[in-house]
């Protein structure tokens, strides 16, 4: 009987969700990060909700993904659209020009991927530690350039924290994406740089990372201290998650939030993950809203003392 129950009752909540596609907006081009972890979430969504429901992926690349977090802010609220959310840059990008969503356009289901910075040196650079970095930073102050992909970012917010937490000045110098910051970095045009764990991948060679900015040591680099390890509370990052537009129905907001409760704890969707290179950090519903609320403050702050535009 509890068997029956339990059958009616997903079948009852299936029957909730629209009956064609559910569309998940990218705001970024096909094959970025982003774009490569949403299609490995769509397709454990779309087994976890049964085969009468598929799911498919739409870029919508431009203004630095705010095409997409508009998209999806501005969709009808029943389930049929959902969209890809990077934190901190959807909501800092709602502070240097106009923008037609904030952090309270959207249902928050689930962030998958916690991407955090380091600071990072060239190889020959000669610092052994964060310390050495520091060190010098001191006795110079704004004599080291650091590497950013971009201002209004978590390579910038990471930039300035860590100012402030060791009381030294770089100065910052931001390039068109990571991978520009990472060549100049490599070749010596710049002293340092902060970008995150996953941009260090295989140039191991060439970079040194001195600390990654979180609480706890990366699993994809266990043996690289954390900034709190070493006396500086500094945690930033690049989030990756899905969202769906504020005021779902209740019924649509259950079945959504069941089934990325239950993602969560998709061995095969996590391992998966993982050997695409991006550090798992699963937030569900509430709390991943409250993530949004201190990333959106993070910046806020940010952007009141030192406007990057």
């Amino acid at each position: 009987m509890t068997g029956a129950v339990a059958a009616l009752m997903t079948t009852a909540a299936a029957a909730e969700m629209p009956d064609g596609p559910i569309e998940v907006i990218v705001g970024y081009s096909a094959g970025g990060g982003t774009d490569v972890m949403a299609r490995t979430v769509a397709n454990h969504l779309e087994e976890e909700l049964g085969d009468s429901l598929s799911v498919v992926v739409k870029n919508m690349p431009g203004a630095g993904g705010q095409i997409g977090f508009t998209e999806v802010a501005q969709a009808q609220a029943d389930g049929s659209t959902l969209g890809t959310f990077n934190l901190p840059a959807a909501l800092a990008l709602t502070l240097d020009r106009d923008a037609s969503y904030d952090a309270d356009s959207y249902t928050y289901l689930a962030n998958f991927v916690q991407d955090p910075n380091t600071i990072v040196v060239p190889r020959d650079a000669g610092y052994e530690s964060l310390d050495d970095l520091l060190d010098a930073a001191r006795e110079a102050p704004g004599a080291l350039p650091m590497a950013l992909s971009s201002l209004g970012g978590n390579d910038h917010f990471s930039a300035i924290l860590m100012q402030e937490a060791a009381d030294v000045e770089f100065t910052m110098v931001p390039f068109k994406g990571a991978s520009m910051a990472r060549s100049a970095l490599m070749g010596g045009h710049v002293a340092v740089g902060t970008m995150t764990l996953g941009q260090t991948v295989g140039f191991e060679e060439n970079l040194k990372v001195l600390a990654v900015l979180d609480d706890e040591r990366s699993e994809v680099a266990p043996d690289v201290p954390t900034a709190q390890e070493l006396g500086y509370d500094v945690q930033m990052g690049s989030f990756r998650g899905l969202v769906a537009p504020a005021d779902l129905p209740e019924d649509v907001r259950t079945s959504l939030g069941d089934a990325f409760a239950a993602l969560s704890e998709d061995e095969a969707l996590l391992t998966e993950l993982r050997e695409q290179g991006s550090p798992v950090n699963i937030v569900l519903g509430d709390d991943y809203r409250a993530l949004a609320e201190e990333q959106a403050e993070i910046a806020a702050r940010i952007w009141e003392e030192t406007p990057w535009k």
